[in-house]
């Protein structure tokens, strides 16, 4: 099984794809710069675009993962759904599935959070929100990391000090749902 995961710093952190690795005994390749989004990805005129098309194009994957800049889904939401769609139709193309690595809201109460005058529960919504539309119009599978990140962080420190970055135990979590959903599909596609 071959994942490619189209990405940035969320995603790299704590070396979250050598977890997903072995957590599905996958080749995971990882394209990604710090603060990209999907629509870099698209630019062929980029180097990480150029990377990701030539990716698409000439090798064979079972799963490609979108993960988009952090705040992006509710902050630039026109560039997000059509980059989602963009990808997701060229993943489908080439006969792989879309997985969205749906992202988690800033630590409630960091600086981060605060600079930008937003609500923890509405950007962890908000988040949600955008993800699973995007998931559903364009048959991509989600993994709600963020979902799990908000049902776990009153309990469990997920975050790095920045507020942002997940720490070990994020990442961990991050690669788990990423591998469930992934399996889970696995089972479904055996049963039909």
């Amino acid at each position: 099984m071959r994942i490619l995961i189209l990405g940035n710093s969320l995603t790299t952190a704590n070396n979250m794809p050598q977890t997903l690795s072995q957590l599905t005994s996958a080749e995971v390749v990882c394209h990604s710069r710090g603060g990209s989004r999907l629509a870099e990805h698209l630019n062929p005129a980029t180097k990480l675009g150029a990377k990701t098309q030539s990716a698409l194009e000439n090798e064979n994957w079972d799963f490609v993962i979108l993960q988009e800049m952090s705040h992006g889904p509710i902050t630039s939401p026109k560039s997000f759904f059509a980059s989602v769609e963009k990808l997701c139709h060229k993943i489908h193309e080439i006969g792989a599935v879309p997985v969205l690595y749906a992202t988690w809201a800033y630590k409630p109460g960091s600086a981060k959070l605060d600079a930008k005058g937003w609500d923890y529960e509405d950007m962890a919504i908000s988040m949600s929100t955008a993800y699973h539309e995007a998931a559903a119009e364009n048959n991509a599978l989600i993994a709600d990391v963020g979902g799990r990140f908000y049902e776990m962080s009153q309990t469990q420190n997920l975050y790095a000090a920045d507020g942002v970055h997940p720490n070990e135990t994020g990442s961990r979590i991050a690669a788990q749902t990423i591998a469930e959903i992934i399996g889970k599909h696995k089972e479904n596609s055996y049963d039909s």
